[in-house]
């Protein structure tokens, strides 16, 4: 990967696998829209991006050096060798012409906070619904950042909320859940930072401990904001998947099946 500082934008030459729609628009992330002109609009860690592909350069709009060290870089798992990982999961029956129709699917270094408040609110909800909670979330209770896009709140900001206020946002059963997890992790009760040092078995455990998080919210929260990429979630479209696994995954998952999982679980969507 090259990169290059040209004025106020950052561009990056030399990127191997990542495709912005597949990658932004997959069920990871729920703040990430796509603009007119083809670019995507988001945030992370209450910084506002806009980035494009134009003919394999992306192009990080406005963004300082600083940002892109810091966030985006990590963000966007440019320092993982993916074209590596995506040649060793080929070796699967299944995922050798999978990987191919949907190449560039990376995993996002999402904020463990926003990770697993967006999980929970995803329980038995549509992606399109879960975009919509979300954002009147951030617009709600969080900072305004730039063209109309606002940080995600933090624990110490959603604590004092009531469960009559989470609902007012539209989250139905889930407020209950949102408002005592507030209240914990500004308390210090769960330690976000702990969890991530655990190993994955550990940290599963610590998180099914809070109220209304189960195995499928869990391992959406440890693999696209804990760095656990290791973790399998299962949801309906997995149950199916694992029909094709019936002796268990296979040894070219081990240590990067969450990976793996992103492009079987695409492909399931697609597919089945």
């Amino acid at each position: 990967m090259k990169i290059n500082f040209t004025g106020n934008d950052i561009i990056l030459d030399d990127v191997k696998c990542l495709n912005l729609d597949l990658t932004l628009d997959c069920g990871q992330a729920f703040r990430w829209e796509k603009q007119p002109d083809g670019s995507w609009s988001g945030a992370a860690d209450g910084v506002f991006l806009n980035i494009k592909n134009e003919e394999g350069r992306f192009i990080l709009k406005n963004t300082t050096k600083e940002n892109f060290e810091t966030i985006w870089r990590r963000y966007f798992d440019l320092d993982r060798d993916y074209e590596e990982i995506c040649a060793r999961l080929k070796s699967d029956a299944l995922l050798s012409a999978t990987v191919d129709e949907y190449y560039g699917i990376r995993i996002l270094n999402q904020n463990s906070w926003e990770a697993l408040c967006s999980f929970v609110i995803s329980q038995q909800n549509n992606i399109k619904r879960i975009k919509g909670i979300i954002k009147k979330l951030c617009q709600t209770y969080g900072e305004a950042l730039e063209n109309g896009f606002y940080s995600f709140p933090d624990a110490k900001r959603l604590c004092s909320l009531s469960i009559s206020d989470f609902e007012a946002l539209g989250t139905g059963y889930r407020a209950k859940y949102l408002a005592r997890l507030s209240k914990a992790v500004a308390s210090g009760e769960i330690d976000l930072d702990k969890i991530k040092i655990l190993s994955l078995d550990e940290a599963r455990k610590e998180l099914l401990k809070i109220y209304g998080v189960g195995t499928k919210v869990a391992d959406c929260a440890l693999l696209f904001g804990f760095g656990f990429y290791d973790a399998f979630p299962v949801d309906v479209w997995m149950k199916r998947v694992m029909a094709h696994y019936p002796d268990g995954l296979p040894a070219c998952f081990d240590g990067i099946s969450g990976i793996a999982q992103q492009y079987l679980f695409h492909w399931a969507r697609n597919n089945l």
